[in-house]
């Protein structure tokens, strides 16, 4: 599959969104994916061209052939292609309405948590 068909939106002021995309970056042996911060045009031109309008930039977001992913599902949805963690993609058996509850108290907190960027991370 192409990287086209593997696509993750993410906060690029976010120290912990950074962090979880170097992460990905550094698993992702078959260059599977391709990584656009919100903020840039092109993370917006993804958005517009999917109809994702409910977003803000505390929301990750994964689109895999097309079809979109949110929270906690999209990270977990990129787990699941990733060597050494695609065990996480278990917890896809937990309701989402639970997932997404700790996925929002994180997001919430996480520049207080972890720390905001001065410049949007690009991998």
């Amino acid at each position: 599959m192409s990287a086209a068909n593997h696509i993750i939106l993410y906060d690029g002021f976010c120290e912990l969104c950074s962090r979880s995309v170097r992460f990905v970056v550094k698993r992702d042996h078959q260059k599977r994916f391709n990584y656009f911060p919100l903020q840039s045009d092109e993370g917006k031109a993804l958005l517009k061209k999917h109809t994702i309008t409910h977003v803000s930039d505390n929301t990750f977001v994964y689109i895999e052939n097309n079809i979109v992913y949110l929270k906690s599902t999209a990270a977990l949805k990129v787990c699941k292609h990733l060597k050494g963690v695609k065990w996480l993609s278990v917890f896809l058996i937990v309701p989402k309405f639970m997932r997404d509850f700790v996925y929002s108290i994180v997001a919430k907190y996480r520049y207080k948590w972890f720390g905001k960027r001065d410049e949007c991370f690009l991998p």
